[in-house]
Parts: structure tokens; C-alpha cells; sequence
């Protein structure tokens, strides 16, 4: 990396004490000869300003420096830009410092970032649609996007709570809806799709025919996990041959709707037997489309409300990893 300037933008409440480790990096970078500007957040939406205005910027590599939320504002400032982006975990979820295995510790992170590669990047796109198909909500995420049970769970998070706790707050949210579990079922179509799992119950349509590579496939669910990353909540991984570095998504649908496969499902995640139960279907695709109403999430964070268009966008932002 031929990096000269570092512009590092922090949430200093992303978790606790998180202004001073990101203070205590500019130190690092600065003890390392770089020229480094900080520039903290104190509201939504400043750190997707401030990375479009550094975006371009000459010899310059922007540090993200927060959680998940932190790092998808971050990114959608740097969308098709030469600018590389990296992160530093200092936030209540870095699901995506787990992703690409990078260490919690503030120095050896800095050495992460300063001893990777950039490598280019496919992400995640979703169009919320209107009545009349038009959208008229879209945003990148770096990692997933949740429909159903986890779109209500985060809708439900308190955020002081999860100010005061991290990941508390998901889980609070979480039980909260597991006891009122009453999903709606949504109609999810996915084009050019590759079947991995196919399930044995519920409603799943073959469009334009073929046995595993179909032009399109719709069929009814009740959840789903639209994975560009393989880590979810951590270390769980419910879409584990997802990948950054991929240009499609690995999706997961549940078909039942009882609570009592609710909690089946919640366990076989965490034993990483999901993929094997036969109401659940698999796939491989680039696009997908969700009819119907339901709640939605990306990367952590509340979206809005079904029908949408999900896409992959190729190519769409330069992130330093692990060179390894």
C-alpha cells in the first residue's frame, strides 16, 4: 500500500471506552510516521459524510473505527471509490472483524492493518420497494441482511440498553421476540440460483425448470439470512460458504413457522447442523426478491420493511485484510 495519510473515523460510544483506544491508534499510526486525521461521530449518519468527502483523497486509507453500524456508514461513503477501507474493532458487535480474522488487541489491529493487502470486495445492496414497485430506501451492507425473526429482533433492540450492555441488548430483544414468535409468510424469488439444500416441506417453486441451476426460484419462508459473509452474531455462521470475496450470496430460509422450530433452528445454528434439517432450503444466487411484509436488517441495523430487491454489487469497495 503506497499510504502516505489516515483519516480515522470513530464512534466514541461505539463501546466501552472506545474513545480512548481509538485515540490511542492515531498515537500508533502517528509513532509509525503516518499523518493521521480523527474525526469522531456524534450522529447517525457521520460517518457515511465524512468518508465521502475523504473518498479520493490521494494516498490516503480511511479507518473505520467502531462496530458493524460504524463500518457500514463507512463503507457506503467509500462505495466505488479508489479509497481503501479498514476497520478497528472497538464497538458492542465487530461480526465483521470476525469475518476476515482480525484481533481485538489495538496494536496488534493496527499492525492487521498496516501489514495487510487491499483487496476488492463484492457487497450487498437492498432496495426497499413502495406499493408501486418503485424504491425508495437503498443501502450497501458488508454482511448480511435478515428477514423475519432477526429483522424483528433488531427493530426491537433498546439502544440504551445496548449502550449499556453490547450484545445484551440483541439478546434481550431476541426473547422478547421468541415469546411472541407469529411470523408472516413472505414469497422470496432468487435468480440464477444454484439449489444446495433443497427442503422437503412447504412451498418451493422450480421456474424455467433444471434440477440445481435454475433461472429462477420462488418459494414461500417464514425467515432468512442473506449471507455476503460466512460470520453471523460472532462466531455462528448460518450462510458458512459466504465470502466477501465472492460475488453472490449464500441464503438460508426457514419454512416452518412454529415456535417450537424457532428454537430448533436457534440450536441447530449453534451446533452447525442447520443445513442438514429438511425444512430449510440452501442456495447460491446474486439476486433476490422478497414479497410481502417483514421486517429486514443489515449488518445490525434496522432497514425497514419488505418487498425489496437484494443484489450483489461487484467490485464495490477496496478492504485492507489479512495478507496471509
Amino acid at each position: 500500500m503506497n499510504i502516505e495519510n489516515i483519516i480515522i473515523i470513530g464512534n466514541p460510544i461505539a463501546g466501552g471506552g472506545s474513545a480512548k483506544k481509538i485515540r490511542n491508534a492515531s498515537d500508533i499510526f502517528k509513532d509509525k510516521g503516518f499523518s493521521v486525521e480523527l474525526l469522531f461521530t456524534e450522529k447517525k449518519g457521520d460517518a457515511e459524510s465524512f468518508a465521502k468527502i475523504a473518498a479520493g483523497k490521494p494516498s490516503t486509507l480511511v479507518v473505520a473505527a467502531g462496530g458493524d453500524g460504524t463500518y457500514n456508514e463507512v463503507a457506503n461513503g467509500l462505495i466505488k471509490s479508489n479509497t481503501p477501507m479498514a476497520i478497528l474493532p472497538v464497538g458492542t458487535t465487530s461480526v465483521l472483524a470476525k469475518e476476515i480474522k482480525m484481533p481485538s488487541k489495538i496494536s496488534k489491529a493496527v499492525d492487521f492493518i498496516l501489514n495487510g493487502k487491499v483487496q476488492t470486495v463484492h457487497l450487498g445492496i437492498i432496495k426497499l420497494k413502495n406499493e408501486s414497485g418503485s424504491a425508495y430506501y437503498e443501502r450497501y451492507f458488508l454482511l448480511m441482511a435478515g428477514l423475519g425473526f432477526d429483522g424483528e429482533a433488531v427493530f426491537g433492540v433498546n439502544e440504551r440498553i445496548k449502550r449499556l450492555t453490547g450484545k445484551g441488548g440483541y439478546i434481550l430483544s431476541g426473547l422478547d421476540v421468541t415469546l411472541r414468535y407469529n411470523p408472516m409468510p413472505v414469497n422470496i424469488r432468487a435468480y440464477d440460483a444454484t439449489i444446495i439444500s433443497k427442503s422437503g416441506a412447504g412451498d418451493f417453486r422450480h421456474e424455467n425448470g433444471g434440477q440445481s441451476l435454475d433461472k429462477s426460484v420462488s418459494f414461500i419462508g417464514y425467515a432468512a439470512i442473506i449471507g455476503k459473509a460466512a460470520c453471523y452474531g460472532g462466531n455462528f455462521k448460518i450462510t458458512p460458504d459466504a465470502s466477501l470475496a465472492d460475488p453472490f450470496f449464500y441464503v438460508f430460509v426457514a419454512h416452518s413457522r412454529s415456535r417450537l422450530s424457532l428454537f430448533r433452528y436457534l440450536a441447530g445454528v449453534a451446533a452447525q447442523i442447520h443445513l442438514g434439517y429438511d425444512d430449510i432450503s440452501y442456495l447460491k444466487t446474486a439476486k433476490v426478491e422478497v414479497f410481502g411484509s417483514s421486517k429486514v436488517q443489515i449488518d445490525g441495523d434496522y432497514a425497514g420493511t419488505t418487498p425489496a430487491i437484494i443484489e450483489v454489487v461487484p467490485d464495490s469497495l477496496k478492504l485492507i485484510v489479512n495478507s496471509c
